[in-house]
């Protein structure tokens, strides 16, 4: 279990002294930020989480994806649709934490979706190597499959025009029920972002491409000897981020095709990005099961602040050694009884309670019926193995300590601060 930094936005400007996420148990895949500050992630441990701005907790954590969640879009009601490794797409309400749609028909993991300008479309693109587009409304999906190989990316100009990229190295652009326009490019094609007027595309050769959709022309923008992976626009289009495996995070500037900087650090490779509403600051998700703050105009990491109501009794014990371990809990568990619960259930004195019974917190159906009683050896359990294999069905994110000392470390401090 390591480290996750929490992004918290207002009303479409980040807090200055807000706290940073933290709880994914896994690479963060996908980053949403939504215009009113809301902030969702999805990850490779299976899980979605909708975090709580302007307290850096998470609100709820969404697992019912049977593999990584590789995309995660934000619709018109305040709900979501996540799409993943186990090929399905979950249509999520902006509270609860059941789908309201499974949409099902891809043959291999979907890669990236897309909502139409209007509202009324999601557009997946898979590795079955085709696009679909799904009526939110209800009814089958539109196949498009001219593409040969993986699709890996899909987003939507603002006149309604879909472009779509993938493996095999040609970017599609589809207009009403016609053929699509083909513009060839020449290399696997692996993200895509709508800036302005015109599209932008990362490459497996580690370059970006500004296209013009409408007369197919492009320019070239240089930036890693390793293939770009994530990519985002910032809401004026001027903007762009984009990182690949082993590569620095690059800022370049749309409209002079020119570099701003290159921003290093502890968290790459880096798999997903997002701009702050304001464009201040960017998001970054990286291998390290985090979520990073990056300021636009300086290049340098916002410091994270930890900002939870328990923190005095958090700070009580700063100086164990499970103390560092436990951060990666912040977010969706509370120490005291007045804090109550949070995406998960308090630990207040955990020990010696039996599974499934915090007061006022919802737990899953699994759960139901288990003789589980919380005990520093069940705990350690549950970091050692995971809590997919001890309680298949929880809700709880995908949290693994490797070492034995660690988790004894955490074990002790989790039994004592809870008190």
């Amino acid at each position: 279990m390591r480290k996750l930094s929490v992004v918290i936005a207002i009303l479409g400007t980040f807090a200055a002294h807000a706290a940073d996420l933290r709880g994914h148990g896994g690479p963060v895949r996908a980053i949403v930020v939504q215009p009113d500050g809301r902030i969702a992630t999805a990850s490779f441990d299976t899980t979605i989480i909708r975090w709580q701005p302007g307290r850096g907790v998470a609100e709820t954590v969404l697992r019912a994806h049977e593999g990584a969640v590789n995309a995660l879009v934000a619709l018109p009601d305040g709900g979501y649709a996540s799409a993943g490794e186990d090929r399905r797409i979950l249509v999520w309400p902006k509270s609860g934490i059941t789908p309201l749609r499974i949409l099902e028909g891809h043959e291999a993991p979907v890669a990236s979706l897309a909502l139409s300008p209007d509202g009324t479309t999601l557009a997946s693109a898979a590795w079955d190597g085709t696009v679909r587009l799904w009526p939110l409304a209800g009814g089958s999906p539109r196949v498009l499959d001219q593409h040969r190989g993986n699709v890996n990316a899909v987003a939507y100009l603002s006149d309604g025009t879909l472009a779509s990229a993938g493996y095999d190295g040609t970017l599609l652009l589809h207009r009403g029920a016609g053929a699509p326009r083909a513009i060839p490019i020449g290399v696997p094609l692996n993200a895509l972002a709508s800036a302005g007027d015109e599209l932008v595309v990362a490459a497996a050769d580690g370059q970006l491409r500004f296209v013009n959709p409408l007369t197919g022309s492009m320019d070239v923008l240089p930036v890693s000897e390793v293939p770009l992976v994530a990519l985002a626009a910032s809401a004026d289009g001027k903007r762009i981020g984009t990182a690949g495996f082993r590569g620095a995070l690059v800022l370049a500037n749309r409209e002079t095709r020119a570099i701003i900087r290159r921003m290093a650090g502890p968290a790459f490779p880096l798999w997903s990005l997002a701009f702050s509403p304001d464009g201040t600051e960017i998001l970054t998700g990286g291998a390290d099961r985090l979520v990073r703050r990056w300021s636009v105009a300086t290049g340098e990491p916002v410091n994270p602040v930890l900002a939870e109501a328990t923190e005095a009794r958090f700070a009580a014990f700063a100086t164990h050694p499970g103390a560092e371990i436990y951060k990666a809990c912040i977010a969706c568990h509370t120490l005291s009884e007045e804090d109550g619960n949070r995406a998960g259930p308090t630990l207040h004195r955990l020990m010696g309670r039996k599974i499934g019974t915090a007061p006022g917190y919802t737990y899953s159906a699994a759960l139901a019926g288990k003789e589980i009683i919380w005990s520093r050896e069940t705990v350690a359990r549950l970091f050692d193995i995971g809590p997919n294999a001890m309680l298949p069905g929880t809700k709880m994110p995908e949290q693994v300590v490797t070492r034995a000392e660690d988790r004894e470390a955490l074990v002790d401090f989790i039994e004592k601060a809870g008190q």
